[in-house]
Parts: structure tokens; sequence; C-alpha cells
């Protein structure tokens, strides 16, 4: 059976966002470190507020990690894991082995793998082989249809389906799509440029950038109609300044 009709029968997925810069919930326009805004000091508070609210599946992003590639706020992240028992996938800053290592032992159910894809592919292909497609999801944080690396920071001469393309044959499974003009900007999803990808490729995609409404959410659903992979979205901005309402997002007309 093809991903695309496999897809369907699995729930629409809502990450909500929880994005930490010096150990505080932060959201970032357009990836701009200098341009962030922080929505409260403490991002376990923050975590258990949204489970509450009905949250059912966190991405949560090391800033600060993905800056420095060390794992600076890693505790923090542990214990949303651990206080908040609702799956996590981990992204910012992991780019060795050993950091997937210990972000899996902690209990995260996916670590999101980004630059490392670009500068040292075979640590990817390595993770997918060691610890299985399902662990693994590869972050393509796009700016004017080429790949991005470094917390955002650099770019590369890459296009999306160029580095999908080195790991389909290690059984990716999981892809994060980023439109970075549009994250954090309220501005809507690019979803020319999600079908347009997903016409090439059969894999589950995380959209992310830009969601600023519940019809934004429901058109990125109404993708799977067109047998488009689409698994789910990665909300954050819309929902911390009360855009989108908590119980129509996270109501089982949304996750069907």
């Amino acid at each position: 059976m093809s991903q695309a009709h496999d897809i369907k029968k699995e729930p629409f997925h809502i990450y909500t966002a929880i994005d930490i810069l010096n150990e505080q919930c932060v959201r970032l326009q357009k990836g701009d470190f200098d341009a962030s805004t922080v929505y409260n000091k403490d991002p376990v508070f923050v975590a258990k507020r949204w489970k509450t609210l009905g949250a059912k599946f966190f991405h949560v992003v090391d800033l600060d990690g993905a800056k420095t590639g060390l794992r600076s706020n890693f505790e923090i992240i542990e214990k949303i894991i651990k206080e908040t028992e609702i799956p996590v996938q981990v992204g910012g800053g992991i780019r060795k082995i050993d950091s997937m290592q210990r972000y899996l032992d902690a209990g995260a159910k996916r670590v999101v793998i980004g630059s490392i894809a670009v500068k040292e592919p075979e640590v990817l292909k390595e993770a997918l082989d060691k610890f299985g497609p399902e662990a693994i999801v590869l972050a393509l944080d796009c700016r004017n249809g080429f790949v991005s690396t470094e917390g955002w920071l650099e770019d590369s001469h890459l296009k999306p389906l160029e580095v999908i393309s080195k790991f389909k044959p290690h059984g990716l499974k999981y892809m994060l799509y980023t439109d970075i003009d549009r994250d954090g900007m309220l501005q809507g999803p690019n979803i020319h440029a999600l079908e347009e990808l997903l016409k090439f490729v059969h894999i589950h995609c995380i959209a992310s950038g830009g969601v600023s409404s519940i019809d934004d959410v429901k058109k990125l659903k109404e993708l799977r109609k067109k047998d488009l992979t689409i698994d789910g979205v990665i909300i954050g901005k819309a929902l911390y300044d009360m855009k989108i309402n908590s119980k129509q997002l996270y109501s089982d007309e949304i996750y069907s």
C-alpha cells in the first residue's frame, strides 16, 4: 500500500510548538533570533497548559542548540517529556548520534534533524539505520526554494528534493517542511510549495510556517484528498496569540 493511502488511516496530527531560548518559551519571526517574543519564562508550565487544553503532540525546539549544536535545554525538554506524558518530537542542534540517543532514551518519540542532513548526510543515514524511520524527522527549512541550515542562519544551494533523495533508500518516513519567510508571520502556509513538493515525494510531511487560522489548518488537511502525504501541521504563534481557538484546533473534527 502506498504511503498516500496509508496516511489516510492515521489522524491528522496537530503538533503544538514549544520553542525554548534562554530557558524561556519564545516565538521568532522568520527564524530571526533578534526578533523573538517571550511568552512565558517556564516552558514546562506552558507544555502542561497546552496538554490541559487538549494538545496531543508537542514539537519542541532548543533554539540555543540550533545555534551552538549543544543540548542547551536538555533538562527542560526532558521534564516536558516526563511530566506531560504525551508524544514529543525534539529539534534544535541535534547533530550527533549520541545526542539523538540521549533524547530518545529520555523518552522523545522522534528527533528532528536539519543541518546534518545537508552538511554530513552520512550521520542521518546512520541514524535512520540505527534508530529506524519512526524515530527520525528530516527538517527541510526553506528560503526562496533552497534549504537553510544552522538555525536558519545559513543558506545552502540545495533544493528539498535533492536532500530527500539521499535518504529515501534508508527508509526515510517523516519530513518537516518549513517556509522560513512565513514562519511566525501569520500570513498563511505556502500550500503551493507543499503541493509541488508532495507531487514528487511520497513520505509523511509535517507542515510548518505561517498558519494563522483554523481555515489554514483545514486547507492543509484537504491535501490528503489529493493523495498527498500531509501528516499534520505545527502550530505556534497563532495559538500563543490566540488567533486560533484551542477547542477548535484540538477537536475530533481536525484530528480525524
